[in-house]
């Protein structure tokens, strides 16, 4: 007898099965259940106990069924009286009524339980006695705040949470993550990455793939992607840096754990990252002129210390410069001073005495540049297109320029020339923060300029 006494009674199963007690099949239901549950009769007996209500709180069933109440043994005495009167109500209210008791266990100790009892009648219809199932309340409550959370997870979080199925696709996604795919929460799930992600799925999935094999890495990983997003001139794409971290999914009802996927959060940290990269440039372009100025005192000639300067501002800025002055004013015309290589890598070259003026049409950079007293920007329509070679060469700069900055050189108030930056298809165009730098290389390289004009002057 493990959960219930005997009651005797017995049912026929069959002219050739033998007799079972029907207690005990009662007995072996309730056992099985993982609820622990217990019942009174109408004088408050203990008449069943299962073997969960004993692994919480230590009593066997022999040891319960059969008890009064559960004065001086599961109930401090001090309590025994409201507990047993506020269980045994449940005979005489509608439904199950819900309650929170401190029981003792075994051992002595204290166990906070919260119950649901109903009451059990008898076949007149008359309250006969009363059933108790109770669990420990904490368990109840980690099961609750797992639940809240999922829910807050998937409804209000500020981040992106995605959970990804064994094939690395998205099972289910929170109303944030479906915003930064662009997409809505149900058209994203089943499709794989790659449809939504034109750059940067490779790594993403790799990450994914690990998780899933391996485990979670030990801190966040930030991964830049590349979204596909519909514009006005067709689908146009977006970089974007998204810090996440992965947990490994496994079911908690197999005795093995099996996969069920990967849980992805990921908050964007685009600004941040591209703030934090700004900020590293301007280190490093203020260390390089820096350099550039205790590289050019070593020089004697001022127009060598020039081209110094040119070869310290290209590093990590672009790829070609040169140098053109003004040698005639009405009408303008301009002479190239000094240029990168533009077959090999090496130090800028100061161009002979007595250069031809260089060929600049009406409205060229270059010009717009001298004439504004001010820096000016170009680009070639399409960076990757047939035409690009053509457009490097009308303006007469080096093969692959596809992107051009001219900043003007001006000293004591004359305009001398002007140094033009040049960026393959490979880099960026040329934006705002660049001019503002280019203008600071500007004005140290007119005033050695200037100084290489005085000296020639006086020789």
């Amino acid at each position: 007898m493990s959960a219930s006494r005997r009651s005797g009674t017995t049912d026929a199963l069959g002219p050739d099965e033998p007799e079972r007690d029907g207690a005990d099949l009662l007995a072996a239901l309730l056992d099985g259940m993982d609820a622990a549950l217990c019942a009174l009769d109408a004088d408050g007996v203990v008449t069943h106990w299962n073997r969960e209500a004993e692994r919480i709180l230590g009593w066997s069933a022999e040891e319960a069924v059969g008890r009064t109440g559960f004065a001086g043994w599961a109930v401090r005495s001090a309590d025994a009286d409201e507990v047993q009167e506020r269980l045994l109500a449940a005979m005489h209210a509608p439904g199950r009524q819900v309650n929170e008791f401190a029981l003792v266990t075994k051992d002595g100790g204290r166990v906070l339980v919260r119950t649901q009892s109903a009451a059990v009648r008898a076949p007149d219809g008359k309250p006969a006695g009363v059933y108790c199932a109770f669990s420990e309340v904490h368990t109840q409550i980690d099961l609750e705040r797992s639940i809240a959370l999922s829910e807050a997870l998937f409804e209000d979080a500020a981040w992106g949470v995605v959970l990804v199925d064994a094939d690395l696709r998205p099972a289910v996604v929170n109303a944030h993550a479906a915003r930064a795919l662009n997409s809505g929460r149900s058209a994203v799930l089943g499709r794989p990455l790659g449809d939504l992600i034109s750059q940067g799925v490779e790594e993403l999935e790799s990450a994914l793939a690990h998780v899933l094999s391996e485990g979670a890495p030990p801190s966040p990983t930030e991964v830049w992607v590349t979204l596909r997003l519909p514009g006005e001139s067709g689908v146009r794409q977006e970089r974007r840096c998204w810090r996440s971290g992965f947990v490994r999914l496994a079911s908690p009802l197999a005795e093995e754990p099996v996969p069920l996927g990967v849980g992805w959060l990921f908050q964007d940290v685009t600004e941040a990252k591209q703030i934090e990269q700004e900020a590293a440039g301007l280190r490093f372009r203020a260390h390089q002129l820096h350099r550039a100025a205790r590289a050019a005192a070593e020089c004697e000639d001022p127009a060598e210390a020039a081209t110094v300067h040119l070869d310290f501002a290209l590093a990590g800025f672009a790829d070609h410069a040169v140098i053109d002055l003004v040698e005639n004013e009405e009408p303008l015309r301009l002479v190239r001073a000094a240029a990168t290589p533009s077959g090999a890598p090496g130090p800028s070259l100061l161009v002979t005495r007595g250069a031809l003026p260089v060929r600049y049409g009406e409205g060229h950079p270059a010009v717009q540049c001298v004439e504004r007293a001010g820096s000016v920007r170009a680009a070639v329509p399409e960076p990757a297109g047939a035409g690009a070679a053509e457009w490097a060469a009308a303006r007469q700069w080096p093969e692959g320029s596809v992107y051009a900055l001219c900043a003007v050189l001006r000293s004591r108030g004359r305009t001398l020339g002007v140094v033009t930056f040049l960026r393959g298809v490979s880099r960026a165009g040329f934006e705002r923060g660049d001019a503002m730098y280019a203008e600071s290389v500007a004005v140290r390289i007119a005033a050695l300029v200037d100084l290489a004009a005085l000296g020639s002057a006086g020789a």
